[in-house]
């Protein structure tokens, strides 16, 4: 089967596996048709990605076809040809934040394309009840299911109100997945972004009106015009940029919340009095719950979330590695790149 497998930063090779062999107990044989092309992939690229070791086979935002079940796997009600997102996330199922539902954040969480090999295979197994299916998605939506089960958890954590003025801080793939599940919760969001192709993005394919340009604008008084004199009680970062991260400490007003999405390998920093004074609640949102999942596929089946537009690059295993650096180009204009299978 083919299989692309990241060596090192910045080298790719296509090289043919064995097929996996039957699956075990629990376990569910899948033929791979999409994989979608993610942040922690380009970081991985880069060399830029924490938790990472070399060589590894990539991807974790899967849409994939059921082939075979193992044993024991009867009440899943799985069935072979099922089409599925793959929550990515193998968790022990044992540790404290397991045995609380927290299994986004298992003490020895493996992510697939991560910590452990993941997608980028025309065949992998996996545990069954990984799987989440759908009747009537395409490979290409269950494919982006799994991103936008970050920004779903994110919007979770902070739990915007019906009305409330929400802040959204990158307006990329997993901002995008943010500003869908706020706006969903009935919330009035407000874009922040330097990008005038995603600002024009979030204005034609979701709807969003207010937005505000980190670069041109005075931000405090921009986020207090869009909020009628106040600063958001809810505010989303979803940059990875430790600059911005920083900075966002600033833009929530008193008694308000904020969620930091991105990941970046550097110090979080903030002014205490200024900290204290707003009595501000700060937290991190790591990966998403199947319960995120299940939403995402609700939503996506419901009509309230058209994904089609996302999905602005293609490629085959033969031709990805040729274009993969241009996809990290900013001019290209990559909303969400797809491997196809």
């Amino acid at each position: 089967m083919k299989t692309i497998t990241l060596n090192e930063p910045g080298s790719f090779s296509l090289t043919q596996m064995a097929e996996p062999d039957t699956p075990g107990s629990g376990e569910a044989l899948l033929r791979v048709h999409r994989v979608g092309i993610c942040g922690t992939d380009l970081h991985a690229y880069r060399g830029r990605q924490p938790y990472f070791t070399y060589p590894r086979i990539l991807g974790h935002e899967l849409g994939v076809e059921i082939v075979a079940l193992g044993a024991d796997t009867n009440g899943l009600d799985l069935a072979v040809g099922d089409r599925c997102s793959v929550e990515a996330y193998l968790n022990c199922g044992t540790c404290s934040a397991c045995r609380r539902g927290r299994t986004n954040c298992c003490t020895s969480l493996q992510t697939l394309g991560v910590h452990t090999d993941g997608g980028m295979r025309e065949m992998i197994t996996l545990p069954a009840d990984k799987m989440v299916k759908s009747a009537s998605l395409s490979y290409d939506q269950l494919a982006i299911v799994e991103m936008l089960s970050i920004g779903a958890h994110a919007v979770q954590r902070g739990q915007p109100l019906k009305g409330e003025n929400v802040l959204v801080i990158g307006a990329g793939p997993i901002g995008l997945g943010a500003i869908q599940f706020a706006r969903l919760a009935g919330a009035e969001v407000t874009v922040m972004e330097v990008s005038e192709a995603r600002m024009a993005f979030c204005r034609e394919q979701i709807g969003i009106e207010t937005f505000v340009n980190a670069k041109q604008d005075d931000v405090d008084n921009a986020l207090r015009s869009a909020g009628g004199g106040e600063l958001p009680t809810l505010v989303f970062d979803a940059t990875g940029n430790v600059h911005s991260m920083n900075a966002a400490f600033s833009f929530v007003e008193q008694a308000g919340r904020l969620v930091l999405i991105g990941l970046v390998q550097d110090n979080i920093t903030f002014f205490d009095p200024e900290f204290h004074r707003r009595e501000m609640t700060v937290m991190s949102s790591r990966n998403a719950t199947r319960a995120d999942f299940e939403q995402v596929v609700s939503a996506i089946e419901a009509g309230h979330i058209n994904v089609d537009p996302w999905i602005t690059h293609r490629a085959g295993p033969n031709e990805m590695i040729g274009v993969y650096d241009s996809w990290l180009d900013p001019e290209s204009g990559v909303i969400k790149a797809m491997l196809e299978f």
